[in-house]
């Protein structure tokens, strides 16, 4: 498992997968990303100390994921996150987290107010019935503007049977009106029984890919691993 890469297009930052005591909610339908946890805090704080130890905040930005939302980290592994951003200069920072934390990030903001925290959020489309009905994410809020609030990014997921062309360049559309950022990752097979629909990235591949890609505002993951985390 690698955990630790470097992101050298568009908004340029380092990028940490830290590990946690898992996914709180763990009922996405096609997410096997959940399994990387431990109930052992220590254990999980002396591994996410070595990760956050090849930090060289060359960016001064950092992205921080794990296997669920940044609420699922130890205490000590936060604090240490603080401690490495201001010995390396870094001063934006990236959380992601699920929409039943919402609540909690005003404060987290505030914990972190050293630095411009950036928080994302695991969406994946705005198409309710294919959100809740078929990835199951637990978001039962159905406006768009109301699920954004407290988010400045978010992750969407395409290559699936239901998407097509129009839908998913209308996650794209509104998902630029209301966030920073957004990040497209492209369904890869994995344990679960959610399988790649071939038809639908190769639709995204020939239509939306060429109209997208040098998107500032816009990452693609094709691969799961591309920005260099994960296995």
């Amino acid at each position: 498992m690698e955990r630790y890469g470097i992101i050298t297009s568009k908004q340029k930052r380092e990028i940490v997968l830290l590990r946690g005591r898992g996914c709180a909610y763990a009922k996405c339908t096609f997410c096997d990303y959940h399994l990387d946890k431990c109930p052992d805090e220590d254990a999980n704080f002396n591994l996410n100390r070595e990760v956050l130890n090849r930090v060289t905040g060359e960016y001064g930005n950092l992205e921080v994921i794990n296997s669920g939302s940044v609420f699922e980290l130890d205490g000590k592994t936060l604090d240490y996150i603080k401690e490495i951003c201001k010995s390396k200069g870094i001063n934006i920072l990236h959380f992601e987290s699920h929409y039943m934390y919402r609540n909690r990030i005003p404060a987290l903001r505030r914990e972190f107010s050293d630095f411009t925290l950036k928080m994302k959020l695991g969406l994946e489309t705005f198409d309710f019935d294919l959100r809740e009905n078929v990835m199951c994410k637990g978001i039962s809020e159905r406006n768009p503007v109301e699920i954004s609030r407290n988010f400045d990014e978010a992750n969407f997921l395409f290559g699936i049977f239901g998407q097509t062309v129009q839908s998913m360049e209308r996650d794209i559309i509104t998902g630029l009106n209301l966030f920073e950022r957004i990040c497209v990752n492209i369904m890869c097979e994995n344990s679960t029984s959610v399988a790649p629909d071939e038809k639908v990235i190769a639709e995204f591949k020939s239509k939306l890919y060429p109209k997208y890609a040098d998107n500032e505002n816009i990452d693609i993951l094709i691969n799961n691993t591309d920005f260099g985390v994960g296995e």
